[in-house]
């Protein structure tokens, strides 16, 4: 509908006249309606009386139509349902509140009115899925009884081709950047590796509820200065420098202190960063490689992370925990025994009458150093000591291990890793003695994504300890000859 303009032009010798209302504006619908009734330059003047009398006919006229025109918008007004201020305003779509929030602050977005919050998490940014396989043949020069190397983790088979680990890490990782302040991380792992870690009755209950989940915690960063990183759920042990994925250490075979220090934890761990040079470590757990809790106790690590330089990490860590179950799950109850005894699942669970209460203490610190682009040094020191109860003498291990690495090219790699270890007691081992190992691997990569080891390592005791091919003889060394080799896949930067 086309805006009216309706106009009149009026002017006689000894007559002044003037329109009160020159210009009339009308709104209904978003129509503009214009009367325009000022005397145009040429008509001033020339009027003469009869055409006066003409011209005051035609204002008679239009004043008639105006007062027309009034009316019915009035009568249109009143047709319309009436509206509140609150209601007149469009109810937000979907759609508007998403642009609305997706639109910087000012653009499009009223006053005082906060932007509307994201529906849901974005679970799939940033997701990554990745795979590893680690497969080995190694050979003991003891041909030990049942090819079984003695006190290693991994590479626990002799002259046998053997399958350590198959895994499947899933992972969504925080990041600040997209203001993403949740994360997710799941490893699945399966072979010889997840017999090692996890499984043992005498660390866990039921073992075989999460024998093949390695990890499985989530994360929130919390917006507190640099920001607290927290984690809950079941996470792989950070005491000692060596961890699970043969990718990212420098050696085939892992070390005692490996096979010693906790595998995992289960519980809450935060981390704060001071600054560049500074990070705070807390954990509370149920205890050392303990997926549910089998006492009372929660166990607790503090420890600080420092990074001088770029080149240089030092890790401190203590941790303190009681180490002994106060009841057992009887693996075949009888019926009596599951209506008498408090079950879980179908598990009876018997008390230990006076269970031991004696602390077990660690204390660990590694050291590693990007000595140059191609050189990698590092050392661990640990020291740990365990009682059965409060008033017991207590047993101890103590010991460290020296690491360097050099990059010969892109593509080739060498190893070496010496170790002690003082098994005082027999906390270890079950025997007390005094262990050293050495071992030098040899890298070879030809594409990324796929590894190739070749290793000797020996073991040596102050006891005869190692199984020889003679039942009830041992060794006092094991020499063994390995070669791995390691594929993986994904998008995940970094170590796993």
């Amino acid at each position: 509908m086309q805006g009216i303009v309706i106009g009149s032009h009026h002017s006689s010798p000894g007559r002044s006249m003037n329109i009160a209302a020159s210009a009339a504006l009308f709104a209904f619908s978003g129509t503009a309606y214009a009367i325009d009734a000022t005397p145009s330059p040429q008509a001033q003047g020339s009027l003469s009386e009869p055409a006066s009398n003409a011209v005051d006919s035609r204002i008679t006229d239009l004043t008639r139509d105006v007062e027309n025109l009034k009316r019915l918008v009035h009568e249109l007004q009143a047709r319309l349902p009436k509206q509140t201020p609150a209601a007149a305003a469009p109810e937000a779509t979907p759609a508007a509140a998403t642009l609305a929030t997706s639109a910087p602050t000012g653009a499009g977005v009223a006053p005082g009115v906060p932007p509307a919050a994201p529906q849901g998490a974005d679970f799939l940014r940033g997701l990554t899925i990745n795979a590893l396989l680690d497969t080995y043949y190694e050979y003991n020069t003891n041909s030990p009884i049942g090819r079984v190397n003695t006190l290693r983790a991994y590479d626990v088979s002799s002259n046998s081709f053997s399958l350590s680990q198959a895994d499947v890490v899933l992972e969504s990782a925080p990041d600040l950047s997209v203001d993403k302040r949740f994360g997710v991380r799941i490893d699945l792992q399966f072979g010889q590796a997840t017999a090692a870690t996890q499984g043992n009755p005498a660390n866990e209950l039921r073992p075989a509820l999460y024998r093949n989940v390695y990890q499985a915690y989530g994360t929130y960063v919390f917006p507190v200065g640099n920001g607290l990183t927290v984690d809950f759920g079941k996470w792989a042990s950070s005491l000692g420098i060596e961890g699970n994925y043969t990718k990212d250490q420098l050696n085939y075979s892992r070390s005692f202190w490996f096979d010693y220090l906790p595998f995992y934890h289960s519980g809450l761990r935060a981390k704060y960063t001071v600054n560049d040079i500074l990070a705070v470590n807390l954990w509370i757990t149920n205890g050392t490689q303990q997926t549910e809790a089998f006492n009372n106790y929660k166990d607790q690590l503090l420890g600080v992370v420092l990074t001088p330089t770029p080149a240089i990490t030092w890790t401190i860590n203590h941790y303190q925990g009681q180490e002994h179950p106060d009841v057992v799950y009887l693996q075949n109850p009888t019926a009596a025994q599951l209506s008498l005894l408090p079950n879980q699942q179908g598990t009876a669970i018997l008390p230990i009458p006076n269970a031991p209460n004696g602390k077990l203490q660690i204390s660990d610190t590694y050291l590693s150093w990007q000595a140059t682009k191609a050189l990698l040094l590092a050392a661990e020191a640990d020291y740990v000591q365990e009682r059965l109860y409060s008033y017991s003498t207590p047993q101890r291990v103590e010991g460290g291990a020296l690491y360097a690495g050099y990059q010969l090219s892109p593509q080739f790699a060498v190893a070496m890793r010496a170790e002690y270890l003082a098994d005082i007691g027999g906390l270890f081992s079950g025997t007390t003695q005094y262990l050293k190992e050495g071992t030098v691997t040899l890298d070879y990569r030809p594409v990324d994504g796929f590894l190739l080891r070749g290793e000797f390592r020996r073991d040596e005791s102050n006891q005869h300890y190692f199984l020889s091919n003679t039942l009830g003889v041992l060794q006092l060394a094991q020499p063994t000859i390995g070669f791995g080799a390691v594929w993986w896949f994904g998008k995940k930067e970094g170590a796993w």
